[in-house]
């Protein structure tokens, strides 16, 4: 039960709109001229009036404008919001950059791209979390020997990480014999994410491979030092686009926020903690008081049905979220079916 009938709704709808566009105070005499109500100024102002009193609206000084609170965007999020499409101008720039970024193969040049196409299209800020090394799987490893002592171990999983070690061979090893340990590898582990090696699979794959557990031990320990360098993985696109945006002229504030963008691991746990789809978090919903008046768009790309990581878009309460939404949907399937192809 939200105790708003249909009149109040389209006048929350009319003055979410045009505070979104124009980031000035919406008034009575603002929503007679512009907006086709069939209703006097004194009535549009005792709506706005309940509207403030129910907590959809806020009136920022003693001027008789008022703009939207946290829960009035929440609701029109919810209820209210119109849909968006691109123009083929955007159709056709996404076409073009994704058949470019195709070629590239290297995952991290794919989502520094992803993160700069999001900034430029909504002129926001872009956050995109890469691909997380233990949510990817297994695709291939491979070894190449140097000589007959070293040799290069080459891990590749299917979200397109390639990670490679120097190793030192064990003397007993031939080089067919450290072939079927590879062999053996990718027979059991691809297709498996990073994740489920548990102890009790390690162990198994130990005992299977006791009589050469030297060079077993030399690639675990290559998979355990990816793992802790693949988890910090947040790629940030536009960040001036932030200090455009009339709210944050004040200097304390955004020198937080700015802060924020520096600390890879909490940017990471804010965009791990997105739900799968699109998730919208308004102000406070960010749990982050640097975020308070900042609004987070999110979508999880996948790979094969599983969530690898997460695109997103942050900017003020006062974002266009059918457009950044229309957006972020766009270029999550779009990076679904090139990651698919890699």
């Amino acid at each position: 039960m939200t105790g708003l009938n249909e009149r109040k709704q389209q006048i929350l709808h009319a003055i979410v709109t045009d505070y979104i566009q124009t980031a000035e105070p919406v008034g009575s005499r603002t929503l007679s001229r512009h907006y086709q109500f069939k209703l006097s100024a004194a009535t549009i102002r005792n709506e706005m009036a309940d509207l403030e009193e129910l907590g959809f609206l806020t009136q920022p000084h003693t001027s008789a404008g008022r703009i939207p609170s946290q829960q009035g965007y929440r609701f029109y999020v919810d209820t209210l919001m119109d849909t968006a499409s691109l123009t083929q101008y955007e159709e056709d720039y996404l076409t073009g950059l994704f058949t470019k970024v195709q070629k590239k193969q290297e995952i991290d040049q794919i989502i520094q791209q992803t993160a700069r196409a999001l900034s430029l299209m909504t002129s926001y800020t872009s956050v995109v979390l890469g691909p997380q090394f233990r949510r990817s799987a297994f695709k291939q490893m491979r070894i190449i020997p140097f000589d007959p002592e070293r040799a290069l171990v080459v891990l590749i999983t299917d979200t397109g990480y390639i990670r490679n070690k120097v190793i030192k061979l064990p003397k007993a090893l031939s080089m067919d014999e450290l072939n079927q340990v590879v062999a053996y590898l990718n027979s059991e582990l691809t297709g498996k994410t990073i994740a489920s090696l548990t102890a009790a699979r390690l162990r198994r794959l130990r005992n299977d491979l006791y009589a050469r557990v030297d060079i077993f031990n030399h690639m675990m320990n290559m998979l355990e030092e990816c793992t802790a360098e693949g988890e910090s993985r947040v790629f940030i696109g536009g960040t001036s686009n932030i200090l455009n945006q009339p709210e944050f002229k004040d200097m304390e504030k955004i020198k937080h926020l700015l802060t924020l963008f520096e600390q890879g691991e909490r940017m990471m746990f804010m965009l791990e903690t997105s739900l799968d789809g699109v998730s919208i978090r308004i102000g406070t919903e960010n749990n982050l008081a640097e975020m308070n008046d900042c609004s987070l768009i999110t979508a999880s790309y996948l790979l094969h049905d599983r969530p690898v990581g997460t695109i997103g878009v942050l900017g003020p309460t006062r974002m266009e979220y059918a457009r950044v939404i229309t957006v972020i949907e766009e270029i999550a399937s779009r990076l679904n079916r090139l990651i698919e192809a890699l």
